[in-house]
């Protein structure tokens, strides 16, 4: 595995690797954990043996909000290093915040960027206004570097894909932009490099966000309306859980569908911390009055 600090440094790692031989781009702000390395082994499946996979660990100052958790957010930088050779990656990029944005942050707030449209407006956006922004153009900036055939991103940042696959077909970036599935802890947690900043309080009941989502599911077929109700009355239970939102969504994030595929997805503030997470639902159609489960205690 070879690491790269600056643009020469990993334009000289993939120089050698041309003549046919497909490059596919993880990219990441670090802290890894398995959801990640199940991003590595996708890109691995697809490029073959023969081909390359890239990862970048980047903390991207431009999509952190005032206020938001860019100073204390995880760098663990040694560690994973060792995560991805352990995962076969060729190349890991590690630049610095002056390398990606040269002139710094300020000079960047004065030139171009992406603008991610009306989709960024809402959930998400609705509550991190400017984060698409800066994702999209860090993200139009490392496949300018890397210049990958294909580059994979988890579905726990749903809106997040949506936004990068909407960026790459309507730029013409040529690139082919793939969604792996989320992977949860054992107790259905999705994992986040967030969930280190957990107490154990917090953490047990940052659990209600999935078990919201599979209670969701499980009413799907009735519609709607009863899958909404099954998945409020779960995060009822738990009185750390502050709920930012929860919306049912077409799979492209447009308005709802009546019945079909949809998508679910919610975040929460649990504790101080806050989660995201989301889920694919198929909605039969509706069927009338929903009976409000009954609530508990949770003892």
């Amino acid at each position: 595995m070879q690491r790269a600090d600056t643009r020469v440094e990993l334009d000289r790692a993939l120089a050698g690797r041309t003549g046919g031989a497909r490059v596919a781009f993880v990219p990441t702000m670090g802290a890894l954990h398995d959801g990640h390395v199940s991003l590595m082994r996708c890109a691995r499946e697809i490029v073959g043996p023969d081909g390359a996979v890239v990862v970048s660990v980047f903390v991207n100052p431009t999509q952190f909000g005032p206020g938001e958790d860019l100073d204390r957010y995880p760098r663990t930088l040694e560690t994973d290093l060792e995560a991805c050779a352990a995962a076969g990656v060729d190349v890991v990029f590690t630049p610095s915040v002056d390398e990606v944005y040269p002139g710094g942050l300020e000079a960047a707030a004065r030139g171009v960027t992406v603008d991610p449209g009306p989709l960024a407006d809402v959930l998400e956006g609705a509550s991190r206004p400017g984060h698409f922004r800066g994702v999209l153009t860090v993200v139009a900036k490392l496949f300018g570097l890397v210049r990958p055939d294909v580059s994979v991103f988890g579905e726990k940042d749903y809106q997040q894909l949506a936004l990068i696959r909407r960026m790459a077909a309507d730029l013409c970036l040529g690139v082919d932009v793939v969604g792996a599935p989320t992977v949860r802890e054992p107790d259905g947690l999705a994992m986040s490099s967030r969930n280190r900043y957990l107490d154990t309080d917090a953490r047990l009941d940052a659990v209600a966000l999935s078990r919201a989502l599979f209670a969701a599911r499980a009413e799907a077929e009735r519609g709607a309306e009863w899958a909404l109700s099954a998945a409020r009355a779960e995060l009822r239970r738990t009185h750390l859980v502050d709920l930012d939102y929860l919306e049912i969504t077409a799979p492209d994030l447009g308005p709802a569908p009546e019945h079909g595929p949809a998508r679910m997805l919610v975040a929460a503030r649990v504790g101080s911390t806050r989660l995201i997470d989301n889920i694919a639902l198929d909605l039969g159609p509706s069927t009338g009055r929903v009976v409000e489960p009954a609530e508990t205690t949770g003892e």
